[in-house]
């Protein structure tokens, strides 16, 4: 049994180990898969957003983020966001790109690319700029540039620094950081940003009244101009009309409208307005209508623009959440129905397993019990051998010693000597043939009755009569194969006995069937015994032992010098 313990804990090990592989095969391939379809997303949207497609780019990083595991894939989600955000404000949505942000900092933890968490503490930081909230801003350039990034990077943020300082109005903090970025850079490192810091230079020096604030304004013209910078000259043009507005109103008002021109022509609007309000300051009569009305429908349309384009955006960031949630539902489906489906395959390999454990046991129990019983039926034919022995040495060897000697020392032509040792010759030959009758197998078909009254018929002699009553009326065919075997056996272990011990001359045997039984009546003249000195040993003790397997029930009646007498009674079914 510990063997067969181990062999079920073996198989059951087997099968946990395969259906772990193929769950963990299945797993591995899902995120494949989608690992694939995320890396083909990001190409297509990086195209759209390279060749200023924008809308089109903010609805595949968005697919993108709502594809993607924050944890695991925390890289390409966050740079989803960054760039999504990047859009808004390039659509002057400030307050949305906050909130796409803001879904990016609790990741930004499992950045394995600092760059990134770069690029979401500046887009940050200059989304609260636009909404002049510059110590939030300053909160997040400061975290930006505790990353360990490029140089470069750095300095671009100081650079945003600096630009927060010139609008909180700390222009001294902002000159000495647009000043330290001049001495560390040169205009060829980047034109633009060279020409920007120009630019703000000169107007916090403007702020200030110290009169180099021109040199940096022209110089920020120049190099704006030659790169063809269009909504940088904007902002160099209104910090030159502001610095010419007291003591040349002409030139002022010429740049001006350059600037509000400059503006207009790039679609910054917001900066147009700008423009606008210090051309309404400083225009009278028509002018002064003309750029009131300018200014009230520039409004109109930003808001228009801004209402626009804040809706388009936010119905695609909608559209895709709704299609998510409506592909989670979907997916949940499949997954129950897929775990459904792994459920009953767990369940068919569970009764494969249970099926094939049964069959080994059954195999097992089968040869256990075709091996015992073969071991039984060799010790029943050794005891049978060994019984047939016995009773030919006790009841044959010693009769025929004893014959052989009265053939050698009797004078056989004497009559009386030759009579007698002829019965003792036909003695021995009668039990030879009740041992080999008693050994025999048993026919038990619809010829049982006539080999039973035969086998009687084998007991009677010259000196001993059998009637038998009634045994032929009886459809022995009914009865089980066990109950016929039974009563042969029985009916010769008392004429055994009989013939052996009993001495009788008339024996009968009367057979009675009721509704429900069969009774056998067994009575011969013998001897007798007393009823209450019998043991039930050797014949008796069969004959009690075959009765009871068959629920039958055994009386004896019998005295000395009365003969004996068996009742037996057994049921039908």
């Amino acid at each position: 049994m510990p063997q067969k313990k181990l062999s079920f804990l073996y198989l059951l090990f087997v099968f946990i180990i395969v259906i772990s592989c193929q769950k963990k095969e299945k797993n591995t391939d899902l995120q494949e898969n989608k690992k694939l379809q995320i890396e083909k997303l990001l190409v297509i949207a990086d195209r759209f957003y390279d060749n200023k497609k924008l809308d089109t780019s903010f609805y595949y990083y968005n697919k993108i983020h709502l594809l993607c595991n924050p944890v695991q894939d925390a890289d390409i989600s966050v740079k989803a966001l960054n760039r999504m955000a990047n859009i808004q404000q390039t659509h002057e949505d400030y307050i949305g790109s906050k909130s796409t942000l803001t879904e990016a900092l609790p990741y930004l933890k499992h950045i394995k690319n600092p760059n990134i968490s770069w690029n979401t503490y500046n887009l940050l930081g200059n989304g609260y700029v636009k909404t002049a909230d510059y110590t939030t801003a300053l909160t997040y350039f400061n975290k930006a540039l505790t990353l360990k990034t490029s140089e470069s990077k750095k300095e671009f943020i100081k650079k945003n620094i600096g630009f927060v300082y010139m609008k909180e109005g700390k222009h001294f903090e902002a000159i000495g950081i647009f000043e330290h970025y001049l001495e560390n850079n040169d205009v060829s490192t980047n034109p633009k940003d060279y020409a920007q810091v120009l630019n703000d230079l000169g107007f916090c020096y403007f702020q200030i009244k110290d009169p180099e604030a021109i040199s940096y304004l022209k110089k920020a013209l120049k190099i704006r101009s030659e790169i063809n910078d269009n909504l940088g000259l904007g902002f160099t043009y209104y910090n030159l009309a502001l610095y010419y507005l007291k003591n040349d109103q002409a030139l002022a008002k010429k740049y001006m409208l350059l600037s509000n021109q400059n503006f207009i022509n790039t679609k910054s609007l917001i900066n147009s307005m700008d423009a606008l309000k210090l051309l309404i300051d400083n225009s009278n009569g028509s002018d002064l209508k003309k750029h009131s009305i300018q200014y009230v429908e520039t409004v109109e349309r930003i808001s228009e623009i801004r209402n626009r384009s804040k809706n388009k955006l936010a119905k695609i960031k909608y559209d895709s959440k709704k299609e998510k949630n409506e592909n989670l539902i979907l997916k949940t489906y499949k997954a129950r129905n897929e775990l459904q489906i792994e459920k009953q395959k767990t369940i068919n390999i569970i009764s494969y397993v249970v099926i094939v454990l049964s069959l080994s046991l059954i195999l097992t129990l089968y040869f256990y019990l075709t091996s015992k019983g073969k071991k039984v039926k060799i010790e029943a034919t050794y005891f049978s051998e060994t019984r047939i022995s016995k009773k030919l040495h006790d009841e044959l060897a010693n009769d025929i010693y004893h014959t052989m000697a009265f053939a050698e020392h009797k004078n056989l032509s004497i009559v009386e000597n030759k009579e007698q040792l002829l019965q003792n010759l036909d003695d021995i030959y009668s039990r030879t043939r009740d041992i080999s009758k008693e050994n025999s197998p048993l026919i038990t078909d619809e010829n049982f009755i006539f080999h039973l009254e035969e086998m009687i018929e084998g007991f009677s002699t010259p000196k001993i009569s059998i009637i038998t009553t009634a045994a032929a009326s009886i459809n022995w065919n009914q009865f089980e194969k066990i109950k016929k075997t039974t009563v042969y056996r029985v009916l010769q272990e008392l004429l055994v006995n009989m013939k052996k011990h009993s001495n009788a001359t008339l024996v009968t045997i009367v057979f009675e069937k009721t509704e429900k039984s069969i009774m056998i009546n067994y009575s011969d003249n013998g001897k007798g015994t007393d009823v209450n000195t019998i043991t039930f040993k050797n014949g008796l003790h069969n004959v009690e032992n075959r009765l009871l397997a068959i629920k039958g029930t055994i009386d004896i009646a019998t005295a000395p010098d009365q003969g004996f007498q068996i009742f037996i009674k057994f049921p039908i079914s």
